[in-house]
């Protein structure tokens, strides 16, 4: 008797608004088992928030919806289910590096500007298309999985966070250098599709496939002193998840992105995947709380350097 396929991947998924904001700007979702049949689907976006983008908490819902609305069609052309060959590789990564940012794209600014036809009035100061898009400015993050291929997709801040099997922390997409201040990338920006950055792992083995896999908002990432605190963030959960499962960790994740959003003031929204292991044991029988996220540890390499901000005193 068949109870369906055996999900590869599961899934946790959390989103808490800023302090003082009136609003959550930040959209998420997640989908799939990591199957060919049902690809794992994740995305999270941001809002920009401010009064020159006073609709873009519309902008991020399209953002994440149209992402999993292309993200679908990449996952059936990546895992053919009528029989056909399924493409090549270089033909796939080329439809990831350069169809799917574009279409994205346009799809989003048709959506945009519809939205703005369908709820503004004649009483509005009459607006360029540019300036209206303006007004629905958002990041995104996206990632398909699927036993053959990883892609993710990234425009603006925010983070892709991926862990090896092996334990490896890696920001695949981070920017080369920083964005200045408030400012990012965005959906709403000149030739945005130009600015997508794209990460593109085959999956040549299951072995070889990411332990965990993050997407979060730059409201995380901003909670920590330093890229390294992020890091450690990242290997905690890895740790938890291991020692004791997913259950227990979506348990506590609401408050983990509160403590986060507190210390950084804005909305913090994080969708991971972890690759499902057959024991709950972490890797060198790591105990749950010897450093892991919530532990309250710092860096044994340097007991003075506060790399985790929701570090607790009882």
């Amino acid at each position: 008797m068949s109870h369906g396929p055996r999900p590869l991947w599961d899934t946790l998924q959390g989103s808490v608004q800023g302090v003082n904001k009136a609003r959550n700007q930040d959209h998420h979702d997640a989908e799939g088992l990591g199957t060919a049949a049902r690809p794992l689907i994740m995305a999270v976006a941001d809002g920009h928030g401010s009064a020159a983008h006073a609709r873009s908490h519309f902008g991020s819902r399209f953002a994440v919806d149209l992402f999993v609305q292309q993200a679908r069609q990449f996952a059936a052309l990546a895992e053919p289910r009528d029989g056909t060959r399924p493409p090549s590789l270089s033909w796939l990564m080329n439809y990831a590096q350069y169809t799917l940012p574009r279409q994205l794209v346009s799809a989003w600014q048709e959506t945009a500007l519809g939205h703005w036809e369908r709820n503004s009035s004649h009483l509005e100061p009459g607006l360029s298309p540019t300036d209206k898009l303006v007004l629905y400015g958002s990041t995104l993050v996206g990632a398909v999985l699927t036993p053959r291929v990883f892609a993710a997709w990234q425009l603006g801040d925010g983070e892709l966070a991926v862990v090896s099997d092996e334990g490896r922390v890696t920001v695949p997409l981070a920017p080369d250098e920083a964005d200045l201040g408030d400012e990012t990338e965005s959906l709403c920006s000149p030739q945005a599709w130009l600015r997508v950055r794209t990460h593109w792992a085959p999956v040549t083995a299951p072995a070889r496939a990411p332990r965990l896999v993050s997407l979060s908002t730059d409201g995380l990432s901003k909670s920590f002193a330093s890229d390294t605190g992020f890091r450690q963030f990242m290997s905690g959960l890895d740790d938890r998840l291991s020692a004791e499962g997913p259950e227990c960790v979506r348990a506590v994740l609401p408050e983990w992105l509160t403590k986060a959003s507190q210390h950084s003031g804005d909305d913090t929204t994080l969708v991971a995947a972890w690759h499902t292991a057959p024991s709950l044991t972490a890797p060198g029988g790591v105990p749950p709380d010897s450093g892991g996220v919530g532990a309250g540890a710092a860096d044994p390499a340097d007991p003075a350097d506060m790399t985790d901000p929701y570090r607790s005193d009882e």
